[in-house]
């Protein structure tokens, strides 16, 4: 059985290791030390299990494990965090197990005895989390992970969502609907096919036919504003 260690701190790290190798559960092919190094790793490696700690920079473990979940075959996840307080959504989304640091042998081993893969629903489970700081996308290299920070731009097309950020373009499978309830903070509804970066907003203009149109930056094309979306768009840019 293949492990991935994932945690920032380098000893908790080697304890998980030599616990283990001592208790003959696996070969750990690998460490990571955030969430996004979690991903990439995962791609590459394509480990049978994650021990993945919470708490972590760039992007955390619980975060890492809804990108992980949409994967076809993604690892089973086995939590190990300092903290107690997030067990309840660990338990939402039905991982092997939730360990509390400092991480005993006989807890791990136990922890390995009820391994499953995680699945589709439990993805579902873990899109109700706190909204992200990426979005994953499957694109023709693999799991391609955009800021949601570079995003300017989510529209609806056809099936798809098409993610406009600073880098290009990727297409993904989420519903405009929930993008929208996730990230309403940073995005506005401006047409029903369209949500916009707030802060990448530069102005509104009014178009020769009358209609209403949004510049972005970073963004050739002008967003169309739709008349039922327009007021909340003014009051949005006043507030900017």
């Amino acid at each position: 059985m293949n492990i991935l260690i994932v945690d920032d701190e380098t000893l908790a790290c080697a304890r998980l290791q030599r616990f283990i190798e001592n208790a003959q559960l696996g070969q750990v092919i690998a460490q990571a030390h955030n969430g996004v190094e979690a991903i990439q790793k995962v791609e590459q490696l394509q480990p049978d299990v994650v021990l993945l700690d919470i708490q972590m920079p760039v992007m955390d473990g619980l975060e890492a494990a809804r990108h992980l979940a949409q994967l076809d075959t993604p690892p089973a996840i086995i939590f190990c965090t300092a903290y107690d307080e997030y067990a309840i959504e660990a338990f939402n989304v039905q991982a092997v197990g939730y360990l509390l640091k400092p991480v005993r042998q006989e807890e791990l081993k136990d922890a390995f005895l009820r391994l499953e893969k995680i699945n589709k629903a439990q993805a579902s489970s873990l899109n109700k989390q706190a909204c992200r700081s990426h979005i994953s996308a499957k694109t023709h290299t693999g799991l391609e992970l955009i800021a949601v920070e570079n995003i300017q731009l989510f529209r609806a097309e056809q099936k798809y969502i098409a993610v406009i950020h600073q880098s290009g373009e990727v297409l993904i499978d989420e519903p405009l609907k929930d993008l929208e309830e996730e990230f309403i903070d940073k995005f506005i509804r401006v047409h029903r096919n369209s949500l916009v970066r707030k802060a990448a907003i530069q102005g509104l203009e009014k178009c020769d036919d009358g209609s209403f149109a949004l510049r972005l930056n970073g963004v050739e094309e002008s967003v169309a504003v739709s008349r039922r979306h327009l007021a909340e768009v003014r009051k949005c840019l006043k507030s900017l």
